[in-house]
């Protein structure tokens, strides 16, 4: 069993940074792969960034070169550092564990709660 537990949400002006992170805990959780899904009002939850547990990184393409995704495995933490934030990036953020399907494909096994980012214009 894995627990998962998002902070680092707030408001933010256009432009500005923010850095989520996501504290795991429970056996095993350095060797799942780490995902960031974002889901705003009214859309359906995607995916914005996974991290395998070997480091390989992949985004998508609406976050490509302003988010960049890590962890640190001997604190059992991921992290999204979100810069260069939009309106359109406003939305609940959550952290999942899984397995990589492809790229950016993750079957999540756990989630976490989830934290509010909300960009201002």
């Amino acid at each position: 069993q894995v627990q998962l537990v998002e902070s680092g949400g707030g408001l933010v002006q256009a432009g500005g940074s923010l850095r989520l992170s996501c504290a795991a805990s429970g056996s095993s959780s350095s060797f799942y792969t780490m995902g960031w899904y974002r889901q705003a009002p009214g859309k359906q939850r995607e995916l914005v960034a996974v991290i395998t547990g070997g480091g390989s990184t992949n985004y998508a393409d609406s976050v490509k070169g302003r988010f960049t995704i890590s962890r640190d495995n001997a604190k059992n933490t991921v992290y999204l550092q979100m810069n260069s934030l939009k309106p359109e990036d406003t939305a609940v953020f959550y952290c999942a564990a899984g397995t990589l399907i492809s790229a950016m494909t993750l079957r999540p096994t756990y989630w976490g709660q989830g934290t509010q980012v909300t960009v201002s214009s």
